[in-house]
């Protein structure tokens, strides 16, 4: 490819653009052009073809001929001992001394040691607090000497997510790239991560213990610690995390193989201080809930429990009243794609504490459960103060047992049935009583799959329009996929919600074709009521 454009170059048909010999016409805009993109002392000149733009290295700088000659003498000069060597050389003139090398200007610093290293701290923490220290940090610090200093202020350093490599590969690759990362932390740790305060661990399969060895050791400000697929973590590993980090509180080891009596042990550890704890459902999980309903963690705040990637058919029996009494301060509760089966309340329970604090209930699941009326009263029992109710899948629920909750200012109401017959569903009338009840807070209503009528869906939709106190209702989402609305519905709740953001209408059998389909954002919800005014009615 080089010796083609050299030709090409050589063969050109163009004239070289340098700086204009004396005595030339005047400079021209075209000529101020060339010099801006080779400008005059910078070794590079331009040459210019019919289809092509070259910029070449300038020459270097002339050297007088005598002392060129000279040099090419002395490289021809015969060995020490050769025949030639004793022959008489001929006089030759001295070479003329070379020029003296021109002083040579201090090089510019840049603009990069310019900025107060204060200014480039707050710059760096706001790109840090969008994309996270890495590969930023790492990449900044090579830039120069100000940037260095300011990407190892272990301040910047909070929040760090450690995978190898090769995650996925073979096991003695994997194995290796892990002690790669676990010789590079052996620095990282003490000398960047020493204000650490939220650690997740990524895929580490047979190194994860001496991960967290050097974080207990390094890192005693850690605050959140999240294990992901991670492996051969022992008992005396968090032990000594929870006595080596006074501040850790939370602790997520979701699809992670952890002992259950190593997490009891790190829960009776941290007791009083741990506020949030994210768990995967298994066979060890009912000893962790037996330590959290002997209130060993009174202050816990968030309590999370999932199925992992294989689905676990087996039922999860929780006492209610238990963990109430156990997590009093609980603020949200997730139990999600659970088969949930809450122990009968009987005649001789009393009734529980409730959650006086609880704002979020998450009860989601992908296929039907078993969640009742009574179930859920119990569960919120003395909550007032809830803010988001996710009943996904849970097709035994009315609106009538919804209706009697004690939370009058639910934002957030999630009642989907996807992958459900509308036969399944027990409720064919009666949404009224949701919308009157929580009209002037709800912002997001989720009624998909239901199998309301039409009549029942525009007597509740139509609560919307008349707000208590003329104010304008707070709806910005509202999904009715797969649900029998008229088009005379939809308009009217979309002239009352100015605010309306996302509309659901897929599936919806009683409007026109196409519509049938999700809209976002004001202009797309705008665009279908024009279309729904102006189109000819659907014949019934």
């Amino acid at each position: 490819m080089a010796p083609r454009v050299a030709r090409r170059a050589r063969g050109a048909r163009g004239r070289v653009r340098g700086t204009p010999p004396a005595g030339a016409r005047a400079r021209s805009a075209e000529d101020w052009w060339w010099d801006r993109l080779a400008p005059s002392g910078s070794g590079y000149h331009l040459l210019q073809s019919d289809s092509m733009l070259l910029v070449l290295p300038g020459p270097e700088p002339a050297r007088a001929r005598a002392h060129r000659r000279a040099t090419r003498r002395a490289q021809r000069l015969p060995f020490p001992g050769s025949r030639a060597a004793g022959a008489k050389a001929k006089p030759r003139p001295a070479p003329a001394p070379a020029p003296p090398p021109a002083p040579q200007q201090e090089l510019d610093p840049g603009w990069g040691d310019r900025i107060p290293l204060e200014i480039l701290l707050q710059i760096f923490g706001l790109l840090v607090a969008a994309d996270g220290p890495m590969p930023f940090l790492g990449r900044a610090a090579r830039v120069c000497r100000r940037w260095h200093e300011a990407a190892s202020q272990p301040a910047l350093w909070h929040t760090v997510t450690l995978s190898p490599p090769l995650a996925g590969r073979l096991t003695k690759t994997g194995a290796k790239a892990e002690k790669k990362l676990l010789a590079s932390l052996e620095w990282l740790m003490p000398n960047r991560f020493s204000q650490l305060q939220r650690l997740t661990l990524i895929h580490w399969k047979s190194q994860a213990h001496p991960v967290l060895k050097l974080a207990s050791e390094s890192c005693p400000r850690l605050t959140f610690l999240k294990l992901s697929d991670c492996h051969g973590v022992t008992p005396n590993t968090l032990l000594m995390l929870a006595r080596a980090c006074p501040q850790l509180h939370s602790l997520d080891i979701q699809h992670s193989t952890v002992e259950s009596m190593a997490v009891v042990s790190f829960l009776e550890e941290v007791g009083p201080r741990m506020r949030k704890l994210w768990l995967t459902y298994n066979s060890q999980t009912t000893a962790i809930l037996g330590a959290l309903l002997g209130s060993c963690c009174p202050e816990l705040q968030l309590l999370e429990v999932s199925t992992g990637i294989n689905r676990n058919n087996t039922p999860l029996q929780l006492p209610v009243e238990a963990l109430q009494r156990g997590c009093p301060q609980l603020q949200v509760l997730r139990l999600l794609n659970l088969v949930w089966l809450p122990k009968p309340s009987g005649r001789a329970v009393t009734p529980g504490p409730g959650f006086p604090s609880l704002e979020e209930l998450c009860l989601a699941g992908s296929t039907c459960n078993f969640v009742s009326n009574e179930a859920l009263g119990r569960l919120l029992r003395g909550s007032p103060n809830l803010r988001l109710l996710d009943l996904r899948g849970c097709a035994r629920i009315t609106p009538a047992g919804l209706h009697d909750l004690p939370c009058q200012e639910l934002e957030q109401l999630h009642l989907g049935l996807y992958g459900m017959s509308d036969r399944l569903t027990l409720a064919k009338e009666g949404s009224s009583l949701l919308t009157h009840k929580w009209c002037h807070t709800l912002r997001e209503l989720d009624l998909s799959g239901q199998g309301f009528s039409e009549k029942d869906l525009e007597q509740a939709l139509a609560a919307f329009s008349g707000t208590p106190g003329g104010s304008q209702p707070a709806l910005c989402s509202l999904n009715l996929r797969g649900t029998r609305v008229t088009p005379s519905t939809v308009s009217s709740v979309i002239s009352s919600c100015p605010g309306l953001l996302y509309l659901n209408l897929e599936s919806c059998r009683c409007l026109p074709r196409g519509l049938k389909r999700a809209y976002r954002g004001p202009e797309e919800v705008q665009w279908c009521l024009e279309q729904l005014l102006t189109s000819p009615p659907s014949p019934s």
